[in-house]
């Protein structure tokens, strides 16, 4: 199964997830920037609140894309310590760039929410959607985060994910929710038609515009 873009991505995975639609106090988070034009559809099918779950990858000396780690909204940062001892990696560079990305982290998330309040989430259903799994270092880093915050279910839904990345977050989670798993997996984006990067501006119009709908209804 191939996606044309990840809002056509976001309502096939509105369809799995319809049972949900009748909850009370359920809100969709959506890791921006990729997960957000997914998670959009996602709220508009469900008639749920949507709002960003900001996360930041700590990326290893010399090559960014290479995950030794993430933080995320609230402070939790997950270190993959196996890869870091490999890496021989050491902690002041560790600290370093964590410093640096939670300043990045606080910068995206006024961006997003323009001065919108984080909505409480203690006792509420939360649908936690990105717009794939690779290795999950930086949906592992929401779950930790989200959880510190006591939902009263959490699942965790996305497109397409690496057989091994899906199972391994399915142990930390109420419920996966996941249309393809292919092996082999190659990437994200090998499984999207058009996989181009979501801007600063998509995310906050369409934010902006969930927020706009769910004050209306």
């Amino acid at each position: 199964m191939f996606f044309k873009d990840r809002r056509d991505a976001g309502r096939r995975l509105a369809v799995a997830l319809a049972g949900y639609r009748i909850k009370r106090h359920l809100i969709v988070l959506a890791l921006p920037r990729g997960g957000v034009p997914v998670g959009y559809e996602i709220s508009r099918a469900l008639n749920a609140y949507l709002d960003c779950f900001t996360v930041r990858k700590i990326g290893a000396p010399g090559n960014s894309e290479l995950a030794i780690g993430a933080i995320a909204t609230g402070g939790a940062r997950i270190l993959n310590e196996s890869l870091i001892a490999e890496l021989r990696i050491p902690r002041a560079y560790i600290d370093k760039v964590t410093q640096f990305e939670a300043a990045e982290l606080d910068r995206r998330e006024e961006l997003f929410r323009r001065g919108r309040d984080f909505l409480r989430i203690e006792n509420k259903t939360i649908i936690l959607v990105d717009d794939g799994l690779a290795t999950g270092s930086s949906m592992n880093a929401a779950i930790k985060a989200i959880k510190n915050q006591r939902p009263k279910r959490l699942i965790v839904a996305v497109p397409v994910a690496a057989p091994q990345a899906l199972s391994e977050i399915g142990k930390r989670v109420d419920e996966t929710v996941c249309l393809q798993t292919p092996d082999p997996f190659w990437s994200v984006g090998s499984w999207y038609a058009d996989f181009t990067q979501t801007s600063d501006q998509e995310v906050q119009f369409l934010l902006d515009d969930a927020a706009r709908n769910w004050a209306a209804a």
